[in-house]
């Protein structure tokens, strides 16, 4: 049983340094995960930004990357090539650049579903409340946010909006506080 539970610390760590970050906990337990959290131009103009920041801080994540961009359509033709055959796929790129977004990066242990719960479902209308988009808006199309729906998908999304060196690796002074490590 021992030698079992080293042998996944060993390989976490191991996928941790294979994906280019620094693994951290020294204890049983290896977090390495990260997400790539995205708001929108309608969250932009709104003012939300700090409040949305304050919420992933709130729950203990570690920003790693933050940045506010003006997305080429290239970017967002490749971020969103699996709704391309969706009617309103033109509308969704022609929003998406219309205005800036602050992109993050996001570490944490199950930083991806936590997130994704955080965010709420796609449709304001069905978010449940306490979540960003049941607090904060109203219609599908303005949902204000965007969270990595897997943690493979996540790795792309990241991939695709940030070069490794604009991603910051540090150590949090409240990391202990947060996780039993």
């Amino acid at each position: 049983m021992l030698l079992r539970g080293l042998s996944r610390l060993v390989a976490a760590r191991r996928s941790c340094w294979a994906a280019g970050r620094r693994p951290l906990g020294s204890g049983s337990q290896v977090i390495c995960e990260q997400t790539l959290v995205a708001v929108k131009p309608d969250g932009v103009q709104r003012r939300l930004v700090g409040e949305i920041i304050q919420r992933f801080e709130k729950r203990g994540f570690q920003l790693v990357g933050l940045k506010l961009v003006q997305v080429p359509r290239e970017v967002l033709s490749a971020h969103y090539h699996d709704l391309e055959e969706k009617t309103f796929y033109p509308a969704l790129i022609d929003y998406m650049s219309s205005g800036p977004i602050v992109a993050m990066v996001w570490e944490g242990q199950d930083v991806v579903k936590v997130s994704r719960t955080m965010v709420g479902a796609t449709s304001p209308t069905q978010a449940l409340p306490g979540t960003i988009r049941g607090d904060l808006c109203v219609d599908i199309s303005r949902n204000a946010v965007h969270a990595s729906d897997s943690v493979e998908v996540a790795q792309k999304e990241i991939a695709l909006w940030f070069h490794h060196s604009e991603l910051v690796q540090w150590k949090c002074c409240a990391h202990s506080n947060i996780y039993n490590v």
